[in-house]
């Protein structure tokens, strides 16, 4: 079926897309060939600037469903009743690569969700791991840089990642995921989700409940070995995002089983690891898991750049019912997604197709800037007025927490069984035989590369003070490798 004759950007007919006008034939471009100079400079401007962390991505719409009640702890109305759905759209991405990169890699996977609802967008942006490196959103521009190219080599420096962590012992438990076999995922279906962060559910009754999100892979648990990783990313680059395409054009749709774990507010005194540090989790034997949903993956996008590239998530965007907690690095990350956004894709960002609320409208007083489309036409643009304009509910989305004390650059608080390994260290005896010598493979690959033995003693002193039995091994593998 014929669209009709091709146009300009201002929508007149293009009499010739094959050749450019010339003064003769054989003869020099005029400047007034004005379809090509649209063209090319259209050309040199497709790109914006790719994110900073997380630029390598795919991206999917689909459905949440409420399957379980869990309105004795939100007012959120999205989770207001069984079988209610909610429109989503889902961003999986890595952390370090370039937009260019690989997807089969040792990395951790971003977890990025848009819940389109009727009190406006809810993005709960994650990992495919529950805990992180840091604890704290000041060290997070020093983590990416090391993980990033070196200024002076131009290439990811052993050296660079290894000393960050051996003086970041916080990292142990994040790194002993990273090399573990869930490190590198065989695709993006067959991994699970967590949001990672400690966030606020409060009911109708203004009761808080701090609560931790968790979704499980309907499709199963499936990992590369380092070796097939290698093999796989040279060889198909994109095979995390072709995997996930076309298993939604099969319809083959894609499924995770949506849970929470549920904290009452006056545990978290209390609680023998400190429920706001992001580097810990919550044992399931102390807050069990509670299913409450069902995510599904059903639509493609239809232009990569328009919804993958310049979808925005912002830990910042709450509704009714559910809100932030004081872990150090959300309070940092609800400033810093959003203004990454503001500087990447422009003030504006939040009219496009996908990143405007789908289920309800917004309505603001901001006016102008980048990309503004007049949405607001002659409404007034300030509060209070007598105009009719949009007004403020008197209602905030979540509850109050007290504080005390003084202001000053404090540490996260310990509580009774706080340290950086013993995490780490459960989650290393966790483990079978056969996963530990995966486990200490990786790490001992990846650490014999490391120019400085000072670096390479004090990291496996991280690891030998989460296990005896985790140094000792890890310290001889790195010997044998590095001879």
């Amino acid at each position: 079926m014929t669209q009709g004759p091709l146009t300009t950007e201002a929508g007149a007919p293009v009499a010739d897309n094959q050749n450019s006008e010339t003064a003769g034939i054989g003869g020099p471009v005029l400047l007034q060939d004005q379809h090509l100079l649209e063209k090319l400079a259209h050309f040199n401007r497709e790109r914006i600037p790719e994110r900073v962390v997380h630029a390598r991505g795919a991206g999917a719409y689909g459905t949440f469903t409420v399957t379980g009640d869990v309105t004795p702890y939100t007012r959120a109305a999205f989770l207001s009743e069984i079988g209610k759905e909610t429109e989503v759209f889902l961003r999986f991405s890595t952390v370090a690569g370039n937009l260019g990169a690989a997807d089969a890699v040792r990395d951790p996977r971003g977890f990025a969700l848009k819940f389109y609802t009727e009190e406006g967008n809810y993005d709960l942006v994650g990992n495919n791991t529950p805990v992180f490196f840091i604890r704290d959103a000041i060290k997070f521009p020093d983590f990416i840089h090391t993980q990033k190219r070196d200024p002076y080599t131009g290439s990811q420096e052993a050296d660079n990642v290894w000393d960050f962590w051996s003086l970041s012992p916080e990292s142990t438990h994040q790194v002993t995921w990273l090399f573990g076999d869930r490190g590198i995922p065989a695709s993006y279906r067959h991994m699970d989700g967590f949001g990672s962060h400690t966030f606020q559910w409060n009911n109708e009754a203004g009761e808080v409940f701090w609560v931790k999100y968790h979704f499980k892979t309907d499709q199963g648990i499936r990992n590369l070995t380092q070796a097939e990783a290698n093999k796989l990313a040279g060889e198909d680059p994109d095979s995390h995002q072709r995997d996930l395409r076309q298993a939604i054009e099969r319809g083959e749709y894609p499924t995770w089983t949506v849970g929470v774990q549920i904290m009452p507010a006056a545990d978290a005194a209390t609680y023998r690891f400190n429920p706001f540090d992001l580097t810990k989790v919550w044992p399931h034997a102390d807050y069990p898991v509670i299913e409450f949903g069902r995510l599904e993956l059903n639509r493609n996008p239809e232009n990569i750049f328009a919804e993958v590239e310049q979808s925005i998530f912002s830990p910042a965007h709450f509704v009714p019912g559910i809100g932030p907690s004081p872990d150090k690095m959300l309070q940092g990350r609800l400033f810093g997604y959003g203004d990454a956004h503001r500087y990447r894709v422009g003030i504006n960002a939040d009219h496009l197709p996908v990143n405007r609320p789908h289920a309800t409208e917004a309505r603001t007083h901001s006016r102008d800037g980048y990309l503004y489309d007049g949405r607001h036409k002659g409404a007034k643009n300030y509060e209070p007025n007598s105009f009719g304009g949009p007004h403020q509910t008197d209602r905030p989305l979540w509850q109050p927490v007290a504080v005390t004390g003084l202001t000053g650059d404090h540490p996260t608080p310990v509580h009774a069984e706080d340290n950086d390994f013993v995490q780490a260290g459960n989650l290393y005896r966790l483990m079978s035989e056969d996963e530990k010598g995966r486990l200490i493979d990786n790490l001992a690959g990846s650490l014999s590369q490391v120019s400085r033995d000072d670096i390479v003693d004090r990291a496996v002193n991280n690891f030998r003070q989460a296990d005896g039995d985790f140094g000792k091994r890890l310290e001889a593998a790195v010997q044998a490798l590095r001879g």
